[in-house]
């Protein structure tokens, strides 16, 4: 077997590190001898303290190691098993690093029944007016400013800038955005649309609301650069009109090209009948009588 790797860290202990037997028993007295492979290393911990660590070959732990750690009473020769683990290696499987619940929940996650708390100090909310007594102040102010600042009665906080502009980006970039295949492949936006309902707001600059319900985005918030095939300024293409009762149609054969045989092996004498009855003489006056051969048997 060859050498294990040793640490430099600390001043080396020839029987421990030399212990690799004792260290293996004490993983197969843990795990049983076939979740035990080959010695990978050993480490000084510190002083008469050293670890030895063994492959794990339980299909269950793949890429983890087994760490036995070894101690030794000053001036004696006898050493002590502290403790064995099971400890993930370099290529380990391992759990994703813990994050709180309000991390890890995406959107789609709520369900009927759940409940989302939004934190205190949500940046995307800040505080709006709540009470009459308040509305004397909002009336002193500037004209100019309800606009920029929603006082939001009722309601015990609104929409920050930050929250406006995150569902702006999020909106811009979504199924109903400018960049959307369906976006890319019409030929008209919503801002001409006569389905398109406007918003009131700092937001109705840019989205509005689909009224139509042969549109993927009816009842959804579209950009106004948006649009569809469902567009209500959206022309028919032109339609070729039918041929009259009558009407002649010339058929041009290329030079040194005889189609007659061809078609005619499969046109019965009725067929060709009833074409020389709709040539007649008013349609034909100015034409060259055309002899038509029948197809021989």
């Amino acid at each position: 077997m060859d050498s294990p790797s040793l640490a430099v860290d600390v001043k080396r202990d020839t029987a421990l590190v030399a212990a690799v037997d004792t260290a293996r028993e004490a993983a197969v007295l843990e795990g049983g001898a076939d979740a035990v492979g080959a010695a990978l290393g050993v480490v000084m911990e510190d002083e008469r303290l050293a670890t030895h660590t063994f492959e794990c070959l339980s299909p269950a732990y793949v890429g983890w190691q087994w760490a036995v750690t070894l101690a030794r009473a000053p001036r004696a020769k006898a050493i002590t098993v502290s403790e064995v683990v099971l400890l993930p290696g370099p290529t380990a499987l391992v759990a994703p690093p813990w994050l709180p619940w309000s991390e890890r929940i995406l959107p789609g996650d709520l369900a009927p029944g759940d409940v989302l708390p939004t934190p205190a100090d949500d940046p995307r909310l800040v505080a709006g007016l709540t009470g009459e007594d308040d509305l004397e102040s909002v009336a002193s102010r500037s004209p100019l400013e309800p606009g920029a600042w929603e006082i939001g009665l009722g309601r015990v906080r609104v929409l920050s800038p930050i929250g406006r502009d995150d569902a702006a980006d999020r909106w811009s970039e979504g199924e109903f955005g400018p960049q959307s295949a369906m976006a890319k492949q019409a030929t008209l936006e919503c801002v001409t649309c006569g389905f398109m309902l406007p918003m009131d707001g700092p937001m109705g600059q840019l989205f509005a609301v689909c009224a139509n319900e042969l549109s993927p985005a009816d009842g959804r918030v579209v950009t106004l650069s948006y649009g569809c095939g469902a567009h209500s300024e959206a022309m028919p293409a032109p339609s070729e009109e039918p041929l009259a009762a009558g009407a002649v149609i010339e058929v041009v054969l290329d030079d040194g090209v005889d189609l007659a045989d061809e078609v005619l092996d499969d046109v019965t004498d009725d067929v060709l009948a009833d074409a020389v009855d709709v040539a007649d003489e008013d349609v034909i006056a100015d034409s060259e009588p055309v002899e038509v051969e029948p197809a021989q048997e």
